[in-house]
C-alpha cells in the first residue's frame, strides 16, 4: 500500500469530548485532513515541542528521546497503520545498527516523539478514506498553504479573561503557569502578549 505524508495542521480542544483533545493532521500537498482524539498529557507533550519551549525538566516523550540517542536508535518515520472501532494504531519505524525495527505505539505517543525527532508521519490511503475528511478548496489550488499549529481555539472565555489582563499581569501569569507545566495554557497567554507587543 501507498504511503500517504502528513503533517500536524491543528491541535485544540475537542469538540466530541470533554477533558480531551484533537490533533488534526494534514495531508501534505493534499486536501484531505485526519482528526484524531488525544489526552491532555499527550497534547501537551505535541504542543511543547511545535512550540519549541525548554521545559525545566524532561517531559516524558523528551526522555525517551535522550533514551533513544544515548543508544544510537534513529527515529526514521512514524506510521498510522490501522484504524479499528474508532482507534488509531500506529508503529515507530526506528533502527539501530544498521537493523530496521517496528515498534508498536499509542497514535498520541507516535506523534510526540515524531516532532521531537523532526520524522515524517505517514498512513494509507483506507484510513484517509474511513476517518479523514475533504477541505473544500475555494481557490481552486492544490496543496496545504501553510498553517501554525493552533491551541485551545475553543477556549473563548480563557481568552476574554487574558484580554482582560495588563502586559505585566500577562507576564506574571506566564511564569506561573510555566511552574506548574501547564504549556498549553503557556503558549495562549505568550499569543496575548505578543499580540499586544506588534499593536
Amino acid at each position: 500500500m501507498r504511503k500517504i505524508e502528513l503533517e500536524i495542521v491543528a491541535l485544540s480542544h475537542s469538540i466530541t469530548q470533554t477533558h480531551s483533545y484533537a490533533v488534526v493532521l494534514g495531508e501534505v500537498n493534499g486536501l484531505r485532513r485526519l482528526p484524531i482524539v488525544i489526552g491532555g498529557f499527550e497534547a501537551q507533550a505535541i504542543a511543547v515541542a511545535l512550540e519549541k519551549m525548554q521545559p525545566s525538566r524532561p517531559l516524558t516523550h523528551d526522555l525517551m528521546k535522550n533514551f533513544m540517542n544515548a543508544f544510537n536508535v534513529e527515529l526514521h518515520e512514524v506510521v498510522i497503520s490501522n484504524l479499528q472501532e474508532g482507534i488509531f494504531y500506529s508503529k515507530l519505524i526506528c533502527s539501530s545498527n544498521e537493523e530496521t525495527i517496528e515498534i508498536d505505539s499509542r497514535t498520541s505517543d507516535a506523534l510526540a516523539l515524531a516532532v521531537r525527532f523532526g520524522c515524517p508521519i505517514y498512513t494509507f490511503e483506507n484510513i484517509l478514506n474511513s476517518a479523514g475528511i475533504l477541505l473544500d478548496d475555494p481557490g481552486g489550488k492544490k496543496g496545504n498553504k501553510p498553517v501554525t499549529p493552533t491551541i485551545s481555539e475553543h477556549e473563548k472565555g480563557a481568552e476574554d479573561d487574558l484580554k482582560a489582563l495588563n502586559v505585566d499581569e500577562l507576564t506574571t501569569l506566564l511564569q506561573e503557569v510555566l511552574e506548574q507545566e501547564d504549556y498549553i495554557r503557556a503558549i495562549a497567554i505568550r499569543d496575548e502578549i505578543n499580540s499586544r507587543k506588534s499593536k
